[in-house]
């Protein structure tokens, strides 16, 4: 693929786009990338919604989004930024609209910005499937600008800007009718919209494509980025993950999603939507923003000559031979780093998933258990769980005696000069430095070998894609185990680290296993659940529950961060189930997008279930629907016992 979606994949350089003024806050341009966040107040209650977007601009949120479902709310707004002048706060303000134009024709003359969603500002989705004529298609375009226009103007007129903002999950009828469920078909349904802005000479815009599913984030965001270049644009990108979730799993999704682009010198503004109170958001979007900062001046990187050999657009995992149980179909593994330990006992094993009954003589193994462990020159005398491998340093595994499941580990050329290898499995580490065509050509010819790919480069992830993509040219099938070394880092920082370098290769379907070595930095515990959670997020190992939850605001009809800690607290155990928990029918069926289950609010006190994005239970007493909940679940077939 020879179009490229930014300025360049091996030096870090930011995609400079025309400057957006929201109120006299720039963006895009020459300006820094913006921090926001949205209130999760009721609109209508104007001093709560005051004091959380003071909380929120204290925290460094520099653009407060604020929900008007209706015409009501919209005009509270005048009367929320007046109270918030009178307390010496001029940040400016974003109504976010839905399903009502009125709304935003009222927003768009009193604040800085209105948000609209193109699946639903003009249409109502009914999940039907219509077969549109060109000519039929058209009128229903002539329909959407009748009702779009009035909004265009009166913007155009107060100079209020405007985020055009797709998500995927609520494209409308048309959209999915014409291009499907896509990428395409999400930036196609942004630049319906943009065309009848343009055609009016308004430019005061910037451009989202946000998804709960992080490969279709990334490669819709990609995608409108080579359209936009190849159209002559250069609109300001907001960047986010919808409904990422809470905690831990929230923040390691986002980092996946946000941080991929912002390696790569995209986006402008950036969102991170978790299930906790506004606030919250602001330190761990600084956190992945601030990374940024000094990115320029890193280690050299080769350029790449020609077309990409494979497709940003498109997942696709790069194809690999089998060895032992990693590359090919396997799932992406897991090494452990112990090298550090003095000595090693069974206990040392327990952060990494494993668990000793010394009563039984017994391994217990937890979902998120390792597959191998790197030990470096140490050794053990206990016997391993049968479904791990040990890797040592080539000369300690050259002198062990009967050793089980054990496999040494090469710097470069020294596994060709070595007296002995493994008739099984090598492992051996790279760089850029050591990964010549030659020395690619010698490698191939192994059978038994998996390459370590390891960079010191301030630019790590380009400088590692720049190595898969040496070893794709050079049509090598070798598996690759992605290394990453980090030192001195808060947990927050190695987890926004962390994700993003090894998120953003796997999302483009690179690396066969990951190996994190932390070094004065997180306990073990925090680095094994941040690999595990990572694989998870970039949807290439599946180890636990996944909740795709909205981040509540004024429209959310019951506590999300409340209910979502009951339902996880009972189906916590469920590998592999999705489950979507809505504040409301915004954010419902829609935005679910893949879910497998889904728990929507659709009136106080009231909650709909879903199978996929089928209702099947209406209307059910707040108080009955987790169990109400867990009773779909069974029904289906998806319910296991928790074992105790």
């Amino acid at each position: 693929m020879s179009k490229l979606y930014c300025n360049s994949l091996t030096e870090y350089s930011r995609f400079v786009t025309r400057e957006v003024m929201v109120g006299t806050i720039g963006f895009g341009g020459n300006n820094p990338i913006r921090l926001q966040s949205m209130t999760t107040t009721d609109t209508m209650d104007t001093i709560k919604t005051v004091e959380q977007s003071i909380r929120m601009i204290e925290a460094g949120c520099e653009l407060v989004r604020i929900t008007a479902p209706s015409l009501n709310e919209a005009k509270n707004l005048e009367v929320i930024k007046a109270e918030l002048v009178k307390r010496g706060y001029h940040t400016p303000l974003v109504a976010d609209i839905h399903f009502t134009p009125n709304a935003a024709e009222h927003a768009a003359r009193i604040i800085e910005k209105v948000r609209i969603n193109p699946g639903n500002y003009a249409d109502k989705k009914k999940f039907e499937h219509i077969d549109y004529t060109n000519e039929s298609y058209e009128a229903e375009l002539e329909r959407i600008q009748k009702r779009f226009l009035p909004l265009v103007k009166i913007c155009k007129e107060y100079g209020t800007a405007m985020r055009i903002g797709t998500n995927h999950g609520s494209l409308s009828d048309r959209i999915l009718s014409r291009y499907g469920d896509t990428p395409l078909g999400m930036v196609e349904s942004a630049f319906e919209f943009l065309r009848i802005c343009e055609a009016e000479n308004y430019h005061n815009i910037i451009l989202s494509m946000k998804a709960s599913n992080t490969q279709v984030m990334v490669q819709a965001y990609r995608l409108l980025v080579q359209k936009m270049m190849e159209t002559g644009r250069n609109y300001p990108l907001h960047l986010g993950v919808t409904e990422a979730g809470e905690g831990e799993d929230g923040r390691i999704k986002s980092a996946v999603g946000i941080g991929t682009l912002l390696e790569d010198g995209l986006g402008d503004t950036v969102r991170v939507s978790l299930t906790e109170e506004p606030e919250f958001e602001i330190p761990v979007a600084r956190a992945l923003v601030e990374r940024y900062s000094n990115r320029k001046g890193h280690g050299p990187i080769k350029k790449i000559d020609g077309a990409l050999p494979y497709d940003p657009t498109d997942y696709k995992r790069r194809e690999t031979r089998e060895v032992i149980n990693i590359g090919d179909h396997n799932v992406t593994r897991v090494i452990a780093d112990l090298s550090a330990k003095e000595t090693i006992t069974p206990a040392n094993f327990y952060a990494y998933g494993y668990t000793y009954a010394p009563q039984l003589d017994k391994w217990n193994l937890s979902d998120m258990a390792v597959d191998y462990m790197y030990l470096g020159n140490n050794r053990i005398d206990f016997d391993i769980p049968g479904t791990l491998g040990l890797i040592y340093n080539s000369e300690v595994w050259k002198e062990l005696k009967g050793a089980v499941r054990s496999y040494p580990l090469f710097c470069g050329n020294e596994f060709f000069a070595s007296d002995k290898i493994s008739n099984e499995l090598n492992f051996v580490v790279a760089d850029s430095n050591v990964l010549t065509k030659e020395f690619i050509e010698k490698l191939s010819a192994q059978k038994n070998v998996t390459l370590i790919l390891d960079t010191f480069n301030a630019h790590a992830m380009a400088d590692l894609r720049r190595m898969f993509i040496d070893l794709e040219l050079n049509k090598c099938k070798i598996p690759v185990i992605i290394k990453r070394n980090y030192v001195d880092l808060d947990d927050q920082d190695f987890q926004m680290h962390a994700a993003t370098d090894v998120g953003a290769l796997l999302i483009d379907g690179m690396g066969d296993g990951v190996w994190i070595k932390q070094q004065n930095c997180v306990s073990p515990v925090v680095c094994n659940s941040t690999v595990f959670g990572t694989l998870q997020a970039a949807r290439t190992r599946i180890s636990r529950t996944e909740y795709i939850s909205c981040p509540s605001c004024g429209r959310t009809l019951f506590d999300l961060q409340e209910t979502t800690a009951k339902i996880r607290v009972r189906t916590d155990h469920l590998k592999g189930i999705k489950i979507g928990i809505m504040g409301c029918i915004v954010n419902g069926p829609g935005e679910m997008a893949d879910a497998d289950y889904g728990y929507v609010g659709v009136g106080v006190g009231k909650i709909s279930l879903y199978k996929g994005k089928e209702v099947v239970k209406k209307n059910v007493p707040a108080e009955e629907a987790v169990d109400e909940l867990i009773s779909l679940i069974r029904e289906h077939g998806d319910w296991v016992e928790k074992v105790v």
